[in-house]
């Protein structure tokens, strides 16, 4: 067992998911890492699905464990880009892998992502 933060992990891979977790985190972090700085209606927009709420949420969590940070670009109307901070780059193999085995798994059963794709704008 592994004892962090007053938390108990059964392993590095439970500790990683605990930052990385859930469906929209990791759908996030490779957002940013795609498109480097991104507003959170650009970020909203290629994420079907989540509500403001739940953005917003995930956005902080992703902040507060130095994985995203925010420039805040102007405070009327409040604008602000989100990137990768050192912590969230380091996990680019990830997103990387992830991305290229979903395309290969598509192939494979007759779906052409990247011909068809329009997820990304």
């Amino acid at each position: 067992m592994i004892r962090l933060d007053k938390k108990t992990y059964t392993c590095p891979i439970d500790v990683t998911l605990s930052f990385i977790g859930g469906k929209w985190k990791i759908l996030i972090l490779s957002h940013l890492h795609r498109f480097k700085k991104r507003s959170f209606s650009d970020i909203r927009k290629n994420l079907p699905g989540i509500s403001e709420k739940m953005l917003s949420q995930q956005l902080k969590h992703l902040e507060r464990d130095k994985l995203i940070s925010k420039k805040i670009i102007s405070e009327k109307p409040y604008r602000v880009e989100y990137f990768l901070d050192k912590n969230g780059k380091s996990l680019a193999p990830m997103y990387e892998f992830a991305s290229k085995w979903g395309i290969r798994y598509l192939k494979e059963h007759g779906i052409d992502y990247v011909k068809d794709q329009k997820l990304y704008k």
